[in-house]
């Protein structure tokens, strides 16, 4: 068995900055379905903010990175389960990188205040790989 876990922090205003100015970054960076639950929302820059955190955690914890990597961030995706715990799924390369590694289980975890949104995220594998 192999963990890898990954964490992230976004600070918020930063990251509403970012959102204001550039309109495409929600749907070039958010799936349908987050887009969807974020923009229904009090605030909707805080849950943007914290499922950012969440695809830049989930990359930390696999390993890589962002460079030359078109749509990864598109490949992550984070809902709100039954019991409104966040679930984490991946798509394409970055999920033919998880099943590489023998990822069978993973847990995210989202935390947010107006200022700071932070999300952490373990993987279990089976396989003993870098």
């Amino acid at each position: 068995m192999k963990l890898y876990q990954g964490i992230d922090i976004v600070e918020v205003g930063k990251f509403r900055k970012i959102l204001l100015k550039n309109k495409n970054f929600i749907t070039d960076i958010f799936t349908e379905q987050e887009r969807e639950y974020c923009l229904s929302g009090k605030d909707p820059h805080v849950h943007f903010a914290g499922r950012f955190a969440v695809k830049e955690a989930a990359l930390k914890s696999l390993g890589i990175g962002l460079s030359g990597i078109d749509h990864a961030l598109q490949e992550i995706e984070t809902v709100p389960g039954k019991s409104g715990k966040p679930k984490l799924s991946f798509k394409g390369w970055v999920g033919k990188i998880s099943r590489k590694r023998g990822i069978n289980q993973l847990t995210v975890s989202i935390s947010h205040s107006a200022d700071y949104a932070v999300a952490s995220v373990i993987l279990v594998g089976s396989k003993n790989t870098v």
